[in-house]
């Protein structure tokens, strides 16, 4: 079973990553939150996988950047209902530590954001989710009581991703470009430079 994959980032795409390492390409199924946050193309990146097999579709690697995430989506699945689409899907708006949040609080409304998840099911996973841990040691259970965070105001990179977003462009295309740009511009790009900077990488 495959556990970790280390290698280059050749392709990225709506659902998935190819990462060659030396020279094998594997397909790695991932949430947009993590394609999001891949390395450019060409660069180096690790992903913590969890390998998953099933008579229908075969085997399929499952990747994330870090292994509390990786240990959310198994806990996940062992909910009733809950498959790895949706297991991504959730992992997609709140992270593990978020996650435990929701749970302690019975906040099913949240988790009920995520795609392929409705009340009912969102209702089950945060009553099934309350007693079981997320993350590792101490930080988990910090998590699980800790009052819901004061939400960060909105980034020019935020708002320039959900900008291109408007026009049509997937979410996982436009935060690499903008993430991109933010990196060779600087932190005082402007959301106008940012979007510019963006589609000028998108047409090329």
């Amino acid at each position: 079973m495959i556990g970790r994959l280390r290698g280059l980032v050749a392709e990225v795409g709506e659902e998935d990553a190819l990462i060659d390492v030396a020279g094998v390409g594997y397909v790695v199924r991932c949430g947009s939150r993590t394609l999001g946050h891949l390395p450019a193309l060409g660069e180096e990146a690790v992903l913590h996988v969890e390998t998953q097999w099933s008579e229908a579709t075969g085997m399929r690697l499952y990747g994330f950047l870090g292994r509390d995430e990786r240990r959310a989506f198994v806990v996940l699945q062992s909910i009733q209902g809950v498959g790895p689409k949706a297991a991504l899907g959730v992992l997609d708006i709140l992270s593990p530590a978020e996650l435990a949040q929701a749970a302690a609080r019975e906040d099913k409304a949240t988790v009920a954001r995520a795609n392929g998840v409705g009340p009912k099911l969102a209702l089950r996973i945060v009553t099934e989710l309350k007693d079981k841990p997320l993350t590792d040691g101490p930080v988990a259970a910090f998590h699980a009581t800790a009052l819901a965070p004061t939400p960060p105001a909105p980034s020019a990179t935020g708002e320039a991703v959900s900008a291109l977003m408007g026009l049509g462009i997937a979410e996982v295309n436009a935060r690499r470009v903008v993430e991109q740009a933010a990196l060779r511009l600087g932190d005082d790009a402007t959301v106008q430079v940012l979007i510019k900077a963006g589609l000028q990488e998108l047409g090329r």
